[in-house]
């Protein structure tokens, strides 16, 4: 099995937003509106982190996207009474919705801030509603979503492959914020694949990974800033 992950070059990311916006659309992420936003219920998989590095007047702005950071040992997953979120073999952090009852202790043992929690029904204005992605799930009020790496593709590059009788390569598969990053900040693929970009990043000197003495095993590696 993969052990699937990802990388992100700090250097290149020039916070653009694209990600943001092609994970809302792939994975029908409803927008909450500014008064939900004001109250702190803005529901987004993936967010872009802003920071000022250097003293004034010699500063810069830089950037960080933050998802899920699918971790090896996620504290989401042993705090679950239902068994919603769970990890699978190959190195997901997975979320069934069908088991979830809201307790929101996920979101509470999450350090990463990753989950949100639907307050309510999520509905698009027409003719918005049209553009939904038919093989992703809309959540109901009342559970906790979270950045996937766009599972389903993950699943029908694998179908695909099999159905083919090949293998995936690497770059074969994309989560949609990979996919529209114009800068390639972002990469995806196997870790345990010695030979594949993302875990070439891994390996990298300047790799780095957010929380890493908390001991959650994050699989997204992000690529300090070269000065």
């Amino acid at each position: 099995m993969p052990r699937w992950g990802m990388a992100v070059d700090l250097d290149r990311c020039n916070g653009c937003g694209a990600c943001v916006v092609a994970c809302h659309a792939e994975n029908n992420i409803a927008t909450v509106g500014a008064d939900e936003a004001a109250r702190g219920r803005a529901n987004h998989w993936i967010r872009i982190e802003r920071y000022w590095e250097g003293e004034f007047p010699d500063v810069r702005l830089t950037f960080r996207p933050v998802m899920c950071q699918q971790c090896g040992n996620a504290p989401c997953e042993i705090v679950c009474p239902t068994y919603a979120s769970h990890h699978t073999e190959d190195g997901l952090n997975a979320q069934v919705y069908n088991r979830c009852v809201g307790t929101r202790y996920c979101a509470n043992a999450c350090p990463y801030n990753a989950r949100f929690f639907n307050f309510f029904n999520p509905a698009w204005d027409k003719p918005l509603h049209l553009q939904l992605n038919p093989d992703v799930s809309v959540r109901e009020a009342g559970v906790m979503e979270k950045c996937t790496f766009c599972v389903q593709r993950i699943r029908g590059a694998q179908l695909q492959a099999r159905a083919d009788g090949g293998e995936l390569r690497d770059g074969d598969i994309q989560p949609a914020c990979v996919q529209s990053c114009a800068v390639r900040a972002l990469v995806f693929g196997d870790l345990d694949d010695p030979d594949s970009e993302a875990s070439r990043f891994s390996r990298s000197p300047r790799g780095t990974r957010l929380l890493e003495d908390v001991g959650t095993r994050p699989n997204v590696t992000y690529l300090a800033r070269q000065s």
